[in-house]
């Protein structure tokens, strides 16, 4: 057992497994079918797995990495910034790309997609649950467009990761920084409504 919890790639095998246990006891037990129920039950699964690393990792930053930061010694900040920041990053990214994937997939599967990104107005606005969702999926996409177009690319010159900008300077690396804390922060207020907006599409409204 030790074996496994100490070794990452171990662990979310055995999670993963433990999943595809499940997986073959729905179908051949609790008798799901492999119909597009099933395809849409796939890929909101997917989504909800991307959406926190995505969101899990956008609130570390808020709630710990940035508020911490000012109170570690500049001696010990480099590290933070060398290793933990870009590999925090790359699963940050990657995570939202995933995230706004499957989602949009699940708004297809689910035939709603034109109603969704539309915020209901194909249908004359009279499914409150498209409205609801699609205000979650757009504040989702500017999420994932602020991640991407802004937030990456300015903490890539704030930290200088893999070297790309070896002769920036300390004003310009401020600067990048605090650009990208701002977008960061902008993301966090928006994961509220957005998330909200998401679970009373499926709750208040139970859009299928």
């Amino acid at each position: 057992m030790t074996a496994i919890l100490t070794n990452l790639r171990n662990a979310v095998g055995v999670g993963a497994a433990l999943a595809g246990l499940l997986l073959i006891l729905s179908i051949t037990v609790w008798g799901a079918r492999l119909d597009i129920v099933f395809w849409q039950f796939v890929f909101r699964w997917f989504h909800v797995l991307a959406g926190v690393m995505w969101i899990g990792l956008l609130w570390y930053f808020n709630f710990v990495q940035i508020p911490t930061m000012p109170k570690i010694p500049d001696d010990q900040k480099p590290a933070i910034g060398k290793h933990i920041a870009p590999e925090a990053l790359f699963w940050f990214r990657w995570g939202a790309m995933a995230t706004i994937v499957t989602g949009l997939i699940l708004a297809a599967l689910n035939n709603y997609i034109v109603e969704v990104l539309t915020l209901g107005a194909t249908n004359g606005f009279a499914v409150p649950g498209h409205i609801a969702l699609g205000i979650g999926m757009w504040f989702g996409m500017i999420m994932w467009f602020n991640v991407w177009f802004v937030i990456w690319p300015n903490q890539q010159k704030a930290l200088n990761i893999d070297n790309k900008y070896p002769d920036i300077s300390a004003d310009d690396k401020a600067k990048s920084a605090r650009t990208a804390m701002l977008f960061s922060r902008t993301n966090t207020v928006l994961s509220v409504p957005m998330l909200f907006a998401m679970v009373s599409a499926q709750g208040l409204f139970r859009i299928s």
